[in-house]
């Protein structure tokens, strides 16, 4: 039996509406009206072998910075992201075992790597972690309660309500699965804004 190659058209059609909100089942059938049939598994594979992250090379003036639990597997995983507040878009997400200074510094030394945040000014609740990294690594920081920093919220709010068909979970999926799913989730976010 020979097997058919899916032309990269059909496939870039279908990653950015399933990261956007369709379900794997309402994406394979959406490739059935284009006469493709695949299994959900292959739409899967397709998200993890893309490689999309948001955009590199941002200079905004504030970013946005928090972190909120998914579970995986019944156990919690930090997911943090970094947002500029100005255009709601994600600027960088990670996922981690844990919240703690050095991981907080980790992720902050990659979005430092992707984006030129040197002059920004940090946007943190009160997250001790964030203050104690920013401080070490020299970078301007404010706590803000409500106002450019709830940037972050409303874009967590969203992540979750389309993590919600499956409560915020991911089941059967590894860590590096699940967190290539949400920085593909962040670079169709940046997308549709």
């Amino acid at each position: 039996m020979k097997r058919e190659a899916t032309s990269e058209v059909a496939i870039n059609l279908r990653i950015g509406p399933h990261t956007a909100g369709l379900s794997l089942s309402d994406t394979i059938s959406g490739l059935a009206e284009f006469g493709v049939e695949r299994a959900r598994s292959t739409v899967h594979n397709w998200v993890q072998e893309a490689g999309l992250q948001p955009n590199s090379d941002k200079n905004p003036n504030h970013v946005a910075i928090d972190e909120t639990v998914i579970q995986l597997n019944g156990l919690g995983y930090w997911l943090y992201a970094a947002v500029d507040p100005e255009t709601n878009e994600f600027l960088h997400v990670r996922l981690f075992q844990t919240r703690t200074i050095v991981l907080t510094k980790q992720f902050l030394a990659e979005l430092r790597e992707k984006h030129r945040v040197k002059n920004a000014v940090f946007l943190v609740d009160g997250a001790p972690w964030h203050k104690a990294a920013l401080f070490e690594l020299g970078l301007r920081f404010q706590h803000v309660t409500h106002g450019n920093r709830n940037a972050v919220e409303r874009v967590f709010k969203e992540l979750k309500r389309r993590t919600e068909q499956f409560a915020n979970h991911f089941h059967h999926a590894t860590a590096d699965s699940a967190e290539t799913w949400l920085q593909t989730f962040a670079f169709a976010w940046n997308r549709l804004i």
